[in-house]
């Protein structure tokens, strides 16, 4: 299912029989993973019934996930395409539009504003006991990238040496990596839910007001950090106010948020230059743009910059 056409179509057939009437205008939005179509009242995601399996670790969450957080979900199935099949998930429209990665455009008193709703709510969902279907599907194995402890980034450094034959990466930046990895701590934990891909594009805002969090197909267990990371780093140029925010929500020092941040970082770029540089489908701009951050994070220390 790879013509937009066609995905339109399945996604328009799915929200009417959902609906039970005419969903009207339906608008294609951009997503890495998912073909996601959104209109007036339901949003509509589809990917092929081979592809990779996120989405139905998503539905098999939204049922048990704590009231209020999410869009809910209406339906889910597979769906006749021709000669294959498609696998889908419709919601409920939640009001609002994502702000964006880096909060383009946002002022101060309006990211601090959706900071402070976004903590609100991550604690809400780090609060969550999970239990049955729900517990499962959250303690399986994912080879999401993220930090697991100090041996595994070591172990991913390595294997983004190996794959760089052509010494894409600079020295200097691997060894940086190489640093980073040994002040690391030797084990994350697993103890509470976390969504783990809590970037701004997968938030809802209306009127200053955080209405929903989005996507929740990298959820799993985790230490609260996992998310922190993902509200501090893509904040743009309010980097430093949403840490401000985090570290007086948590009572976390801002010296070991600073470090716990930089550590995921380390981890989220190694795996994603390695990915970059091994798998052929890999998109033309991940490289160079991993590159640039993880210059950012050796060379220009982008984590200590604000620091006191």
């Amino acid at each position: 299912m790879t013509d937009p056409g066609r995905s339109d179509h399945v996604a328009r057939a799915i929200a009417a029989t959902v609906l039970g009437r005419d969903p009207g205008p339906m608008v294609t939005v951009g997503s890495l993973s998912h073909r996601v179509h959104v209109g007036a009242d339901v949003v509509v995601k589809i990917i092929e019934a081979a592809g990779h399996s996120r989405l139905d670790r998503e539905i098999a969450l939204a049922p048990h996930l704590p009231t209020g957080l999410t869009a809910p979900l209406l339906a889910s199935g597979r769906h006749r395409l021709g000669e294959g099949e498609v696998r889908y998930a419709c919601y409920a429209r939640a009001p609002g539009a994502a702000p964006g990665m880096g909060l383009p455009g946002v002022d101060a008193a309006t990211a601090r504003a959706l900071a402070e709703q976004a903590v609100q709510r991550l604690d809400v969902l780090h609060r969550w006991v999970p239990a049955g279907p729900a517990e499962e599907v959250l303690r399986e194995t994912l080879d999401h990238g993220g930090f697991v402890g100090r041996a595994a980034l070591f172990a991913e450094i390595d294997a983004l040496a190996a794959a760089d034959r052509d010494g894409f990466v600079p020295r200097r930046l691997r060894d940086g990596l190489t640093a980073i990895a040994e002040r690391a701590p030797l084990h994350a934990r697993t103890v509470v839910p976390v969504h783990a891909d809590c970037h701004w594009d997968n938030w809802l805002v209306r009127d200053r007001s955080v209405t929903a969090l989005l996507d929740f197909e990298w959820a799993r267990f985790g230490e609260p950090l996992d998310d922190w990371f993902f509200l501090i780093a893509l904040s743009g140029p309010h980097r430093e106010t949403v840490l401000d925010i985090v570290a007086r929500a948590t009572t976390l020092a801002p010296e070991l948020l600073r470090a716990e941040c930089e550590v995921r970082g380390a981890s989220y770029l190694a795996a994603d230059l390695r990915l970059a540089l091994t798998h052929a489908d890999a998109p033309a701009w991940l490289a160079a743009e991993r590159l640039r951050q993880l210059d950012e994070l050796v060379v220009g220390r982008n984590w200590w910059r604000g620091a006191r």
